[in-house]
Formats: C-alpha cells, structure tokens, sequence
C-alpha cells in the first residue's frame, strides 16, 4: 500500500516541462520540512499501486508527474513499469535526499539544503534539470554548490514568501542572477499564476 495525498490532472507549472498537461501523482510524507511548502503531507489514502494505475489511465496525458511530499519514499521500479507499460512518461519531483528507481525518464532535482543545511544536501549527481527555489539570499555561492550535479537544465524559482512586495523583490533578484549567470534560467510557478492545479 502506498499513501497517496492526490492524484489530478492539470498542466505542469513548473521547470522544462511547464505547460504540458500532466497526470500528477503527489505522494504523502516527506523527510523535510521546509518553510514554505505548500502541501498538507499528513493528509492522504491508502491506495495499491493496481489503484493508482486505474486512476492515472482515466486521464488523456502521457506525462506523469510523481511528486509530494517526497515521492522518492514511496515510489518502486513496479509502479513505474506499470505506468510504462499504459505508454506514460514518468517524471519525478524530488529534494535528491534519497535514492529513486532507475527506470524513471525524468528527474527534476529541487534541492532544499540552502533553506535546511548539510543535512538536506542531495545526494543524486545526475538529473534532467535542477530547479532551485531562490529567496534572494546572497548568491555568490549557488553557482559552485551545485556545479558537481550533471543536469541538462538549470532552473531558478523564485520563492513565493506569500507577500507581494517581498515576492516582487525575489523576481527581480532572480531576473538579475539569472542574466549573470546565463546557464540559469527563470521557472516561474505559472499553475500559480493561472489559479490552477
């Protein structure tokens, strides 16, 4: 049995993929606890991977975004097989503490160890792209942190403090780190923007 907060269908917000429609499958649970999440991971059911599956093949995408909480905790190479096997492709939202199956096709890597120290480091060194979530803290040293994790796509999210002007502030510095550093591009939570899933 797996604990699942929710399984929707809506467009990716975020990162490389944003604005392709997505089967999302949140899972509950995670092993950190950063301060400006925006999910309830206590809350979920009690479902078999059969169920997830049936869930997941009522929807048209062939996305499948695997997130949480951590998914990582929960996710098995069977339940991936089997999401292949209804021709999907499974991308994964992770914080890189802990180890996914290796038959996912897509990792987006979202470490937290800026906000949640050494503690929170990744240990993942291959993804598709890291996306880092960026409150406008000094920036001297993000590019060097994360220099040893081979990725195709850098991301920078500025982070939604939930106070408009302060928000404004984290954009612009963003904007401004990202023409500096021109290997990073901006991802703005467009679902967000939309009032969207």
């Amino acid at each position: 049995m797996m604990r699942v907060n929710e399984i929707f269908y809506s467009l990716q917000g975020e990162g490389f993929n944003t604005g392709t429609p997505a089967v999302f499958i949140r899972f509950s649970g995670c092993n950190l606890q950063c301060p400006f999440c925006d999910t309830n991971h206590a809350e979920g059911k009690e479902m078999t991977e059969g169920d997830i599956i049936e869930e997941v093949s009522r929807y048209k995408a062939q996305l499948v975004v695997v997130t949480g909480g951590e998914p990582a905790l929960q996710l098995t190479e069977s339940l991936v097989e089997m999401l292949h096997l209804l021709g999907k492709t499974v991308a994964v939202e992770t914080n890189g503490t802990v180890e996914l199956p290796k038959n996912v096709d897509w990792i987006t890597l979202s470490p937290k160890d800026m906000f949640l120290g050494e503690n929170a480091m990744p240990i993942l060194k291959n993804a598709d792209e890291l996306k880092l979530v960026y409150d406008g803290r000094d920036d001297a040293h993000i590019v060097s942190r994360y220099a040893n994790i081979n990725v195709a796509h850098r991301f920078l999210q500025p982070c939604d403090t939930g106070d408009a002007e302060k928000n404004k502030e984290i954009i612009n510095k963003t904007i401004e780190f990202c023409k500096e550093h021109p290997e990073w591009r901006l991802s703005l939570q467009t679902h967000k923007i939309l009032n969207i899933r």
